[in-house]
C-alpha cells in the first residue's frame, strides 16, 4: 500500500524497521539523511546532491512538493546461491523535490530494511533536465565515530590491492603504494580515496558497511575520506576527458548502501544488494549451472609453462609463421591431460587460457587488435580436444583475454560466441588487463560499466555465462544477469604465484569486503603451498587446509581447483574434499565471524542433505567450538574433518594436514584448533 503525505507537513521524514532507522530533511534547502541503529548513530546529518556540467548545481534551494511511502515483504528464488529463497522486507519513502529558481525536480528513494537502508536518485522526466552531465556526486556519509576501517586505496582501473586496517583518521593511501611494490602505479589522482565494499567497526560494536548496488549506466563510486571530519564523499570514476556520467531523464542511479548490526555474522548473511538489483531478464535459466572446474592456468603463473606459442612476437620463420618455444600449456596433450584428470574426478569443466593467437605481444602494448577469438595456436587441435572432451564428459570453458581493447572485443562477440555454440563451449572467461582502448577509458568508468553489462547481454543470447576478470567491483547484478556468475575484481589467490603475495589475513576480510558485491574467482586450492616458484621464499601464505576451507568461506559458483592435477594426485585424500564440495546451496550459516581474524560458514548443498563447513583464521591459531544444532534432529551423519596438523603453521609447516571421521548429530559440539594462518574444512553427510 503506497501512502502519500503533503509536502512540508513535518520538517523531518522518517523510516523504520526493527533496529533500523532512517530520518531525512531539508537544511536551508540542502537535502540531508542521517541513519541510526537503535539508539546509537551511524551516519550523522549528511548532504547529497550533484553538481552538473553547463548546468546549475543541482543541491540547494529545494522544497518537497511531495512524499510516498510504502512496505514491502516478499520472497524471491535466485537462480543459484548461497540460499534457496531470499526475503525482501523494507519500508520505502520517496521524496520528491523542487529547485525553486529552476524549477527543475529530483526524487529521492530510500528503503529501510532491518539491517540497513539503501537509497537512490531518481531524475524524472522533465523539460528543464533532459541531456545532462554529472560532474560530481555529493553525496556523504558522516560517521559518528573514527571507526576501525578495512580498506584498498581508490583506483581507476584494478581492485587489486592488498587490505589496510585503520582508524578513519589514519586512511592515508600514499603508505599503501609505496608498500605495494607488486602493483602499478594507481591511476586515481585522489589521495585520500578509498573503494568500496568499505567494511567498517565502530568502539561500541557496530559493524558498518558502505557499498552500491545495481550499478548500470553509471561509474562506480569511491569514497573520498575527510580524515578530520570523518567524513566520506561520493567520488566517481571519470571517463577519459574528466566527465563522471552521460545522462538523459528520466534516468536513476544505482543504489547506495549501509549495511548494518552490532553482529559481524549478520553483515556476511545480508542480503540487501541482492534486493536491490532486479528480477532475473533470461526467462529460462535452465542452461545456467554453477560448477566446479581445473584449468591450464596455475602452471604459466607459476612460470611452468607460457600462454605464448612462441617467445615473442618477432619469433618468425621464413614463411611468416610463429615458431614453437616448447614451453607451450595449451596444447593439445597438455589439455587432454586436464580432461583426463577431471574425467576421473568428477570435474565438470576445463579452462584453457593461452589457446588463441596474440600471446607473444599483448600485454601493455594498448593495440586495437591484438587476440583473435577463433584462431587457434598451431599446437592447440581443437577439433581433436572438443571430441575428446565430449568422450569423457568434460565441459571446455573459453578464454577470451582483450587486453584492455574493449570495443575490439564488442565488434567480435558474436562472432566468438557463436564460434563457443558451434564446438561447445557453455562458459567463458573474459580479462580486461591494460589500458582500455581506444579512448584510455577507466576499468570503473561509466563506459566500461555498461561494456561489461553488454557482454552479459549478448551471452545470455548464446546461452553462455562469464566469469569475469579485471571489472569493476560486483554490484548484485547477478540477481538480474544469472549467467553473470563470477568475477575477480579483487586480489585473489594468483597473487601468490607472482608476487608478496596475501597475507594470511586477507581471506577473513575479503568476504566483508569485495565478496558483498558478489561471487568471486578467488581460484583456491593450491596444494603445493612452497617450492612452486624459483623466486626464493615464495609461498602461498596459508595453510593446505585453509585452502580446502576457502571454498566455503570464499563463495562462488564457478569454484576451480586450481591447482595442477599432479599436486592433487600425490595428495588423494584431501582432495576428496574438493571433489565433494558443492557450489551451489540451499542454505547458509555464518557460525561466527569477526573481520580481519576469523570467519566460519556451514552451507548446505543444493537439494540435498550435505552439509559443508569452512573456517578460517589470520595469522594467529585460534580454538573454537562449532555447535551443529543447524543440522536435522534424530538423524545420524558422518563428518570428514580435514584439520591442520597439530604442528602445522603458515610459514613453517603449512602441507601438515590430519583428516579424521567421527559420527555427530544435532547435538554434537566440534571442538576445532586452527593452526596459525590455517582453516578446517567439513564434510557432512548422512549416515545412510
Amino acid at each position: 500500500m503506497v501512502q502519500c503525505i503533503k509536502a512540508q507537513e513535518k520538517n523531518t521524514i522518517t523510516a523504520a524497521m526493527n533496529h533500523v532507522k532512517l530520518e531525512f530533511s531539508l537544511n536551508e534547502g540542502t537535502p540531508h539523511y542521517a541513519v541510526y541503529y537503535d539508539t546509537k548513530t551511524v551516519i550523522k546529518n549528511s548532504a547529497m546532491g550533484f553538481i552538473l556540467t553547463d548546468n546549475a548545481p543541482l543541491d540547494k534551494d529545494f522544497t518537497v512538493i511531495s512524499t510516498q511511502k510504502k512496505t514491502v515483504d516478499e520472497t524471491w528464488k535466485p537462480v543459484w546461491g548461497e540460499v534457496s529463497s531470499i526475503r525482501n522486507h523494507y519500508e520505502e519513502i520517496t521524496i520528491h523535490l523542487k529547485q525553486s529558481a529552476t524549477a527543475r525536480l529530483l526524487d529521492i528513494i530510500f528503503r529501510v530494511f532491518e539491517d540497513g537502508v539503501g537509497f537512490r536518485y531518481s531524475f524524472p522526466k522533465q523539460p528543464g533536465l533532459k541531456y545532462f552531465i554529472i560532474n560530481n556526486e555529493l553525496t556523504e556519509f558522516a560517521m559518528a565515530g573514527d571507526h576501525k576501517t578495512f580498506w584498498i586505496p581508490g583506483d581507476y582501473d584494478t581492485n587489486e590491492y592488498a587490505y589496510t586496517t585503520s582508524k578513519i583518521s589514519e586512511i592515508d593511501n600514499l603508505q599503501v603504494v609505496a608498500n605495494a611494490t607488486d602493483i602499478a602505479v594507481r591511476t586515481a589522482p585522489d589521495r585520500y580515496a578509498v573503494q568500496t565494499p568499505l567494511m567498517m567497526k565502530s568502539k561500541d560494536g557496530l559493524y558498518i558497511n558502505i557499498h552500491e548496488a545495481a550499478l548500470s549506466n553509471y561509474p562506480a563510486m569511491q569514497l573520498h575520506t575527510d580524515n578530520a571530519a570523518l567524513k566520506y564523499t561520493a567520488s566517481l570514476v571519470p571517463d577519459a576527458i574528466g566527465n563522471k556520467a552521460y545522462l538523459h531523464a528520466p534516468f536513476k542511479t544505482p543504489w547506495r548502501t549501509i549495511i548494518i548490526s552490532d553482529k559481524a555474522t549478520d553483515i556476511l548473511s545480508s542480503k540487501i544488494i541482492l534486493n536491490l538489483n532486479e528480477p532475473s531478464k533470461i526467462s529460462n535459466t535452465s542452461w545456467i549451472k554453477p560448477m566446479k572446474f581445473l584449468g591450464v592456468w596455475w602452471e604459466m603463473q607459476t612460470g611452468k609453462s607460457t600462454w605464448s606459442y612462441a617467445d615473442n612476437a618477432d619469433t618468425l620463420n621464413a614463411k611468416s609463421q610463429l615458431i614453437a618455444n616448447g614451453r607451450h600449456g595449451a596444447n593439445t596433450a597438455n589439455v587432454k591431460r586436464y580432461i583426463d584428470f577431471a574425467a576421473k574426478n568428477g570435474i565438470q569443466g576445463v579452462l584453457v587460457e593461452g589457446w588463441n593467437t596474440g600471446w607473444e605481444d599483448w600485454f601493455g602494448n594498448w593495440k586495437e587488435h591484438v587476440f583473435s577469438f577463433v584462431t587457434p595456436y598451431p599446437d592447440f587441435d581443437l577439433k581433436e580436444i572438443t571430441r575428446y572432451a565430449k568422450l569423457k564428459g568434460v565441459k571446455m570453458i573459453m578464454h577470451n583475454e582483450t587486453s584492455g581493447s574493449a570495443t575490439d572485443y564488442e565488434r567480435q562477440l558474436d562472432t566468438a560466441y557463436r564460434f563457443m555454440n558451434k564446438f561447445g563451449y557453455t562458459a567463458v572467461k573474459t580479462g580486461y588487463v591494460g589500458k582500455i582502448i581506444p579512448r584510455g577509458e577507466h576499468h570503473d568508468g561509466q563506459w566500461m560499466v555498461n561494456h561489461y553489462l553488454r557482454v552479459a547481454q549478448k551471452a545470455a543470447d548464446h546461452h553462455i555465462t562469464i566469469d569475469v576478470h579485471e571489472p569493476e567491483r560486483p554490484t548484485g547484478q547477478q540477481r538480474t544477469w544469472p549467467n553473470w556468475m563470477a568475477s575477480e575484481a579483487g586480489r585473489g589467490n594468483e597473487y601468490n604465484a607472482f608476487s608478496n603475495g596475501n597475507q594470511p589475513e586477507h581471506e577473513t576480510i575479503m568476504p566483508f569486503t569485495r565478496l558483498m558485491g558478489g561471487p568471486m574467482d578467488y581460484t583456491p586450492g593450491i596444494f603445493k603451498i612452497k617450492g612452486y616458484s624459483s623466486v626464493p621464499g615464495r609461498q602461498v601464505h596459508t595453510t593446505l587446509a585453509k585452502q580446502l576451507a576457502l571454498y566455503i568461506t570464499m563463495y562462488s559458483p564457478l569454484q576451480m581447483a586450481a591447482d595442477l592435477p599432479e599436486n592433487y594426485e600425490a595428495r588423494p585424500d584431501a582432495f576428496q574434499f574438493i571433489k565433494d564440495v558443492a557450489v551451489n546451496w540451499d542454505d547458509t550459516r555464518v557460525l561466527e565471524a569477526e573481520p580481519g581474524a576469523y570467519i566460519t560458514i556451514a552451507r548446505k548443498a543444493k537439494a540435498a542433505s550435505n552439509w559443508f563447513i569452512g573456517a578460517i583464521t589470520n595469522q594467529d591459531s585460534r580454538d573454537t567450538t562449532l555447535p551443529l544444532s543447524f543440522l536435522e534432529g534424530g538423524k545420524k551423519y558422518t563428518a570428514t574433518i580435514y584439520a591442520d596438523a597439530a604442528n602445522a603453521d603458515w610459514k613453517n609447516n603449512p602441507e601438515a594436514y590430519q583428516i579424521k571421521k567421527i559420527t555427530v548429530t544435532s547435538a554434537t559440539k566440534l571442538n576445532l584448533k586452527l593452526a596459525p594462518g590455517g582453516g578446517t574444512a567439513i564434510s557432512i553427510k548422512p549416515v545412510k
